[in-house]
């Protein structure tokens, strides 16, 4: 798979033309982002279901803000509006944004199990009684998806038990990673759970949901990639931060500042070895020399935001880079 995540901070319209230009330069399947503050991502998929052939799905969403039996229901409905293209995407969500809605404390690997593993039992056509992390009786759905049962399902998770997790019942893993290092522990751990995987399931696939600034002008890149490197850095876990030899306190720091609104001077705090750790930045080039370095653990890639300083290009920059790091559609 080379993926690529479209945010729906843009009209659907705009991200139905970015996935034009993704599907020419390569790409293969298109994740949309799900945030409440930003459009809806089953619209925008459906968008690019129309505009285009690649496979789509949110990327990630999570099953606290809509019911995960309504959630199974739209993918489906997806599926078949798409002839089959439909991607299922599904994580513990956005500490920061499920606090604005009062569900931080819902996040959990149980549940986003339970939630894809009863969305396959109803597009296999089953009738659903469930009492767990969430409640269903006598559920089920009064149609079939094409691809039935078999709509692929990517766990978007970074933390030990959730690669684990994915490794033994999902189709893959979309690993919130840009360093190799990063890619060698999570095959480490994804392959510790596939070794419980079912004998009848293909092998997990582990993609690189890569955070990717591309540019001819590198700097440029690199200035770009300080905003979604904050939020990274700021999320990351200690033995991540150590794994990079970066500082817990600066990371501390930068936290604070984004929760305080002070976007400027946690951005200012980024150092050039935070981008290096969180982001494949710079021209084409240096993009594929990444690229074919996390290649070496990962299996597929996803091209994450921000993309670079101006979109279309960067779509285009980035799927060359693809090209040339040997990773095919």
């Amino acid at each position: 798979m080379l993926g690529i995540e479209l945010t729906p901070e843009h009209p659907v319209g705009r991200i139905a033309d970015l996935g034009v230009h993704a599907a020419d330069a390569g790409f293969d399947t298109a994740f949309v982002s799900s945030h409440f503050f930003n459009r809806d991502p089953f619209v925008a998929c459906d968008r690019l279901a129309r505009a285009t052939d690649l496979r789509v799905g949110p990327g990630v969403i999570n099953p606290y803000e809509t019911h995960p039996v309504t959630l199974a229901s739209r993918v489906a409905s997806l599926d078949e509006a798409s002839d089959g293209r439909a991607v299922y995407g599904i994580g513990p969500g956005d500490p920061s944004a499920l606090e604005s809605l009062g569900l931080a404390d819902e996040r959990g690997l149980r549940s986003v199990l339970e939630a894809f593993s009863v969305a396959r039992d109803l597009w296999a056509g089953g009738t659903v009684d469930h009492d767990g992390t969430f409640e269903a009786s006598g559920a089920e759905l009064k149609f079939e998806p094409p691809q039935g049962a078999d709509i692929p399902v990517y766990v978007g998770g970074e933390g030990p038990n959730m690669c684990r997790m994915a490794g033994k019942h999902a189709t893959g893993l979309l690993f919130n990673g840009s360093h190799p290092d990063d890619l060698a522990w999570a095959r480490d751990r994804i392959d510790e759970g596939a070794a419980d995987r079912p004998d009848d399931r293909d092998a997990p696939d582990l993609a690189a949901y890569a955070s990717v600034s591309v540019a001819a002008d590198a700097d440029a890149a690199r200035e770009l990639a300080r905003q979604p490197v904050a939020f990274i850095a700021a999320g990351a876990a200690p033995p991540v931060l150590d794994r990079h030899g970066l500082d817990a306190d600066r990371a501390a720091a930068i936290g604070d500042d984004l929760s305080a609104g002070d976007f400027t001077a946690a951005f200012d705090r980024v150092t050039p070895a935070m981008v290096d750790a969180f982001c494949m930045a710079g021209t084409p080039e240096t993009v594929a020399e990444r690229m074919a370095a996390v290649l070496d653990h990962a299996d597929s890639l996803v091209v994450g935001s921000p993309l670079g300083p101006d979109l279309d290009t960067a779509i285009e920059l980035a799927g060359r880079a693809a090209q040339e790091a040997g990773i095919e559609a």
